[in-house]
This record gives structure tokens, C-alpha cells and sequence, in this order.
């Protein structure tokens, strides 16, 4: 069925959409009521526990944040690897352009997902031999935008705590508000709508609070991803600069980018790596950076700083935040104008 429904219209070829249709449905057939697993016997300590804090954590973000939560994350599939899918990604290299692909509901996107390796490795050559930059990396989640009943996957729950509160909240947050043909918004969202909601999270439920590890934790890496995503749009910008400098020829210009790809991998290593403390952004160090792995960080990391000023436009309440931006998306044409700007440009230390 869904295979069926994503083939009416879409610019994607039919095999493809097969292919992710059969895998999904494989995965909404494997579903298994969270309740039920807890209860099982066979279910170790370890996954129990995970369980229960992902029934919280799904509460939560209905009742305190207000998120339209669906049915989303009631059940439970067991995955047979470690991996969900490869993600790719392609960019062309004299400019900062994904190449996209358009899908029904969801309209264009910058990437595409292979439930086989071999497929998507397939593709990336394919890509690559088209002059593009390309990007293949693993993902443990995705949303389906409510149209289905997301199960929590495996591949989730192996996650630490705070990780897994903040991937849950993350793709619930998808389902509440995503509009469609502006990713970067899309991710960038929901990245603070998971990494300021598990922080909250942690620090307000009973047994938690202020002085406990996992509130510090993630409040550590909300920190963390601010950083980063000061750091990563400075590079943006100026590599912008270099490829919008008309007088210089295609050659000159790529030339001129991995001199900026090369300065600003130092200052990551030497100014941005050394203040952070939770999270280490050890994919960022060792990916060889390109147009397609750039683009691919700036759709999750695009002003966050400029959303945690807008939670404090909106009095400081989270719920009131998500609401703010959700009620006025449709009177803007770029969903970032109803963001501050001029929001610190450095995180506090």
C-alpha cells in the first residue's frame, strides 16, 4: 500500500519506491506493542528499562510539549542489523545546490534512503560519475510524518538515554510540524524541539533535576550542537562568498573552496573540539568534507541559536515556542524570518 501511494505522481523510479515500500511495510508488520515487550520475559533488564523511559519521554512531548504525537512510538520492532538505512546525499561542487528528489506530501528533498547497501552504494557511483559531491551515511530513525504508526526501532534503543529522549522527541516533532520542500527548516526544527525538549525532560521529572547526570548531560550537548551550528554557518558563509565571486572561473573556485574547507577543519580541531563537552562531532573530523556532507549538517545545525532566542521571545516556554512558529508558518515564505536574528553568535562558555 505504500509503495502504491508514493508511485502516484512521484518523479522517483518505480523500482525504488517498491523497494522502500516492501521495507517499511516489513517494519510496520514486525510491530509489537511497547506493553507487551516490557512484560515479556524474554525482554533483558536493559531494553525494559529503555522501553519505559521511551513511554515517558513519548508522554511528555504530548502533554508538556503540546506535540501532535499521533501513534507514533506505542509500538516496538526488532530490526535484524544495526543500521535502519543509508541515507545519500549529492551536492554539485562549484556551489552550495543539493541535487533533490521529489516525493508526494513531502515535495523535494535532498537526499534519498536505501534499505540496501549495495542499492545505495549503486547510486552514489552513479552520482559521482555525473561531476556531484556525495554523501552515504548510516541513519537509526525516520519519521513518517504521522501517516503511519512509527514503531521504536532497535536501532533507537540502543542508544544512551538522553540520545534516545532526544531522537523521540526529535521525529515526534516532525509529525506536529513539518512543511514541506524546506528540510533545513524541517531538521533544524525538530533538532531543537529534541535537544531543548530531553533537557527539559530530564530536568523537571520526578527523580530528575537540576544536579542529576542526565539533565547535565544534555544540557551539556544542547550546548554542544549550539557551538557547532555557529561554527558551521560561518562556514557556510564564507564558502558562499567564494562561490558567488563572479569574476572567478568554475576551476578557480574549487580551488579556492578546499583552501576553506582546510582552514576551517583546523579551526574546528584546535577552537571549536576543545570547548565542547559532551558530544565530540567525530563524523564531521573524519568525512572527507565536500558540498554534500557540508549541506548535510546544515540542514540539522542552521541557527539554533536563533531558535533558543525564540523561546525566549515567547517567555521562555518551550510549548509556547513550537506553537508561536507552528501558527505563523503559513504567513512567511522562509519559515526563518519568523526567527530573531542577531542572536549571540558564540555560546556561552
Amino acid at each position: 500500500m505504500l509503495a502504491a501511494v508514493l508511485l502516484q505522481g512521484t518523479a522517483c523510479s518505480p523500482m525504488y519506491v517498491i523497494k522502500a515500500g516492501w521495507a517499511e511495510a516489513k517494519i510496520l508488520r514486525a510491530r509489537q506493542p511497547i506493553p507487551d515487550v516490557i512484560l515479556d520475559p524474554a525482554t533483558d533488564e536493559r531494553t525494559r528499562g529503555k522501553l519505559t523511559l521511551a513511554r515517558e519521554a513519548r508522554e511528555f512531548a504530548m502533554n508538556a510539549l503540546g506535540l501532535d504525537v499521533g501513534d507514533s512510538y506505542t509500538t516496538y520492532t526488532q530490526l535484524e542489523s544495526d543500521t535502519l538505512a543509508m541515507v545519500l546525499s549529492a551536492a554539485y561542487r562549484d556551489r552550495l545546490e543539493s541535487r533533490t528528489w521529489w516525493f508526494p506530501v513531502v515535495g523535494h528533498v535532498p537526499y534519498r534512503g536505501f534499505f540496501s547497501l549495495d542499492d545505495a552504494l549503486d547510486e552514489q557511483r552513479k552520482l559521482e560519475q555525473e561531476g556531484l559531491d556525495t554523501y552515504l551515511r548510516p541513519t537509526a530513525a525516520f519519521s513518517t510524518l504521522g501517516w503511519f504508526s512509527d514503531p521504536l526501532l532497535s536501532t533507537v534503543v540502543r542508544y544512551d538515554e538522553v540520545e534516545l529522549v532526544a531522537t523521540i522527541i526529535h521525529e515526534l516533532s516532525h509529525n506536529h510540524l513539518f512543511v514541506p520542500g524546506q528540510v533545513r527548516f524541517n531538521e533544524s526544527f525538530a533538532n531543537w524541539v529534541g535537544r531543548t525538549g530531553a533537557a527539559e525532560f530530564f530536568c523537571t521529572r520526578p527523580g530528575g533535576g537540576a544536579d542529576t547526570v542526565w539533565c547535565t548531560r544534555a544540557r551539556d550537548r544542547w550546548r554542544d550542537v549550539q557551538r557547532f551550528s555557529v561554527f558551521i554557518d560561518g562556514l557556510v558563509a564564507e564558502l558562499e562568498g567564494v562561490y558567488g565571486d563572479t569574476a572567478t572561473t568554475a576551476p578557480e573556485k574549487l580551488g579556492r573552496r578546499e583552501a576553506v574547507f582546510a582552514r576551517h577543519m583546523r579551526r574546528f580541531r584546535e577552537e571549536v573540539r576543545p570547548h565542547l563537552r559532551a558530544l565530540t562531532f567525530s563524523g564531521f573530523d573524519t568525512t572527507p568534507l565536500n558540498n554534500a556532507t557540508l549541506l548535510s549538517r546544515m540542514r540539522y545545525y542552521h541557527r539554533l541559536p536563533d531558535f533558543d532566542a525564540h523561546v525566549g521571545r515567547s517567555g521562555g516556554s518551550l510549548r509556547e515556542a513550537i506553537e508561536e512558529l507552528r501558527s505563523r508558518i503559513p504567513t512567511v515564505a522562509d519559515p526563518f524570518e519568523l526567527l530573531p536574528s542577531g542572536s549571540p553568535r558564540e555560546t556561552p562558555g
